[in-house]
């Protein structure tokens, strides 16, 4: 196998080495399933020691780049979602974001996921939502539950859409989001709406109106924005009611 690949000339021999290989699945000279050459022919063509070597394929199969099996070597991995899972969890973990900037992001995202899902979904997919909403709906009243299965509608309704960038960003950017919902769930009259928010999206995704889905999904993500302000604001009129009356109490 004839890779293009330059001796390592810096001190920071296994990040270059890392970054090398990303380079090469970027631009097609590795291939997804596509196998390594051996570790010794890796340390000749990057003039590197076979420890800088195994420190790089290691980070690269933690962030799921690479795939290492016993017995079978080291080969391009699959399935990309695992490192774009990753990256992502890791730059809002180290990032400050507010969640009404994530649920704007989602307005956008998932407007895309619903019209895309009325267009390609199957007689499984509509089965399966159907089953999710009805079922929503029967958890009125249990916040827990109710959240499961509004992430798992998001989470099949992405699935319908039949692109997993789209359901890799959707899983990460709701899963960013959880304490979020579970406040605004919390709002009197929160899960019913929640319910027939669902429903139009349901029915839209169900007779292939793309556009009308992307409209229904956006009007119901918009709902929650609003929904997430008057639980916040809840939140803090309640904080400052107990501060005074525990400063009333302490006086």
């Amino acid at each position: 196998m004839r890779l293009k690949v330059r001796p390592i000339r810096k001190s920071s021999i296994s990040d270059d080495i890392v970054q090398q290989i990303i380079s090469l699945i970027s631009n097609g000279d590795l291939k997804a399933g596509q196998r390594l050459p051996s570790e010794r022919d890796l340390c000749v063509k990057f003039a590197a020691s076979r420890s800088s070597l195994r420190e790089a394929l290691r980070c690269l199969s933690i962030m799921g780049v690479l795939s290492a099996r016993p017995g079978e070597g080291t080969s391009v991995a699959m399935d990309g979602s695992k490192f774009m899972e990753t990256v992502l969890h890791w730059r809002m973990s180290t990032e400050q974001h507010d969640i009404e900037d994530l649920m704007e992001v989602r307005v956008a995202l998932e407007g895309v996921t619903a019209a895309s899902a009325a267009r390609n979904a199957h007689g499984a997919d509509l089965k399966k939502l159907q089953d999710l909403v009805a079922r929503m709906e029967e958890s009125v009243g249990d916040a827990k539950r109710f959240a499961a299965l509004d992430l798992e509608f998001h989470l099949s309704l992405a699935r319908a859409s039949n692109n997993k960038l789209i359901l890799d960003l959707v899983s990460v950017i709701r899963g960013q989001l959880e304490r979020g919902v579970a406040k605004v769930l919390q709002l009197p009259q929160a899960m019913p709406l929640s319910v027939k928010e669902h429903k139009a999206i349901l029915q839209a995704v169900m007779t292939n109106e793309s556009e009308q889905a992307r409209a229904a999904m956006q009007a119901h993500l918009n709902a929650a924005v609003l929904r997430h302000r008057a639980a916040v604001e809840a939140t803090t009129r309640k904080d400052e009611q107990d501060s005074r009356d525990y400063s009333h109490v302490n006086d």
